[in-house]
């Protein structure tokens, strides 16, 4: 697969994160200071939905349980050993893609 347009730039501002979709599957696109990340949207402990969770510098919070992830990274807070999906992310002309194919 190909980098898919998924967001303009103004779309996420600066600490925020929101859900996008992606050839059918639901990512959760983060903006830290400028700098887009992209991780899968489905929390592990309960399946939750980290794209509506609270961005707290690179920790996004799901907003069921409050579990943690480093959007940076896609490890949880609680353990390093496990994490969600990261994807690459492609800043051009003020437009966001994503490639769910390559991971950083």
């Amino acid at each position: 697969m190909a980098f898919v347009r998924v967001a303009n730039v103004a779309d996420v501002a600066p600490g925020n994160i929101q859900e996008v979709q992606v050839d059918g599957k639901t990512v959760a696109v983060a903006n830290v200071e400028g700098k887009f990340f992209a991780i899968d949207n489905t929390c592990l402990h309960r399946g939750g939905p980290l794209g509506q969770g609270q961005l707290e510098g690179r920790i996004v919070s799901c907003p069921w349980h409050g579990w943690g992830f480093n959007v940076t990274t896609g490890k949880s807070s609680l353990s390093q050993s496990v994490g969600v999906a990261c994807y690459a992310v492609e800043v051009r002309d003020d437009e966001v893609f994503v490639d769910m194919d390559v991971r950083p």
